[in-house]
């Protein structure tokens, strides 16, 4: 069972470009299922011990959106295994998801999203580099792991372009707004605390010691300047990326162009800021 396991792990890093993030859960809810379903071998296993691991998690007052990412979870690493002529089957393709609740993403209004961009307004240089960070997030609408993923050489200033990498290490273009990019240069025109020796000095957003920024930072940071405004709301980096969407279909931005600038790969994902 380790060997499968394994061998599906490092495909999914090696050839799916996978984060370490969703390998390390992918690694649990497989660790997880197996603890259930105990010692049967691969080709005994049947539609019947997924529906038991479901409900498992279900008497243990698992979400359905946990319920169902941990189901994608199997549903993929036997399809890798029918692929690898493991098994001859998919025993998860007979097993539907669990129906989700549609929850609408929390945004913030532009008085609130102009007070969180603001908060930073010490001179310093973290402060410049948190408001970077902040206007960043809002004009370009990225995720945070795409956001410490930047480079020096991603941003275009003439042209106000940011190349991003995505999920599965897709790369797209989207525009940054003027506010940000002038963020970006104060924030780079002022001299960090500490310059990298760790071969990281590309990274466009660094912290005291000159290495990358990590997602966990970013969150604890926007969190800072949430209670700092008193925002009366639960504020992470996927409020303004749900700000920016939301605001640009608002002023009557095309769908289509808005799932582009999200990099979504289904525009269904993008529809939802349509029910707001």
């Amino acid at each position: 069972m380790d060997k499968w396991t394994n061998a599906f792990l490092n495909f999914l890093s090696t050839e799916k470009g996978a984060s370490v993030h969703t390998v390390k859960n992918y690694q649990i809810d497989l660790r997880e299922f197996f603890g259930v379903v105990g010692q049967k071998k691969l080709e005994d296993l049947s539609h019947l011990d997924i529906r038991a691991f479901l409900a498992f998690l279900k008497d243990r007052a698992y979400s359905k959106s946990s319920m169902s990412r941990k189901l994608a979870c199997i549903r993929s690493f036997f399809k890798y295994l029918v692929r690898e002529n493991a098994l001859k089957v998919n025993p998860a393709a007979a097993v539907s998801s669990p129906k989700r609740e549609k929850r609408l993403p929390k945004f913030l209004d532009l008085r609130e999203v102009t007070a969180l961009i603001e908060a930073p307004s010490k001179n310093t240089w973290k402060e410049k580099r948190d408001k970077a960070i902040l206007e960043t997030l809002y004009s370009s609408g990225l995720r945070v792991s795409e956001l410490v993923g930047l480079n020096h050489d991603d941003v275009d200033f003439f042209s106000g372009l940011v190349r991003v990498r995505g999920k599965g290490k897709k790369e797209r273009i989207v525009p940054a707004g003027s506010p940000a990019l002038k963020a970006i240069q104060d924030y780079l025109d002022m001299k960090p605390p500490k310059e990298d020796a760790q071969g990281t000095k590309r990274a466009l957003f660094v912290n005291r010691g000159g290495g990358r920024l990590t997602d966990r930072s970013v969150r604890r940071m926007i969190l800072k300047y949430s209670r700092r405004v008193a925002l009366n709301k639960e504020v992470s980096p996927h409020t303004l990326r749900h700000s920016f969407a939301t605001h640009m279909l608002d002023r009557g931005a095309d769908l289509r162009s808005v799932q582009e600038l999200l990099g979504h790969e289904n525009l269904s994902t993008t529809q939802i800021y349509t029910h707001i």
